[in-house]
């Protein structure tokens, strides 16, 4: 996203009523980003190559993305030609201490 882009109309999305005050514009819509998170799942699939792949989540703030790119990491494992073993886990870090 560039520095001058101004985002789109919020007017364009559905908003949460208790968010519509608190919100001006929106800057990345959810549809790029899930665009965006496939891409990079497939990067992952292509740069891995055969290794075994070891995802970590650091919650709580990351659980939804993450649960979304190994989604998309699954998906082309099971649909590719080669099937890749992969290991998950989690790690919870405490930000004020």
């Amino acid at each position: 996203i560039r520095d001058e882009q101004s985002g789109y109309n919020k007017n364009l999305f559905c908003i949460p009523k208790h968010y519509e005050e608190d919100l001006e514009r929106v800057f990345i819509p959810h549809g790029l980003i899930l665009d965006r998170t496939e891409r990079l799942a497939r990067d992952i699939i292509q740069d891995m190559g055969n290794h075994h792949i070891v995802a970590l989540c650091v919650l709580k703030g990351g659980y939804k993305f993450f649960a979304d790119l190994l989604d998309h990491i699954k998906a082309l494992n099971q649909n590719g030609d080669k099937s890749v073993p992969i290991t998950v886990d989690f790690v919870r870090i405490k930000s004020y201490c």
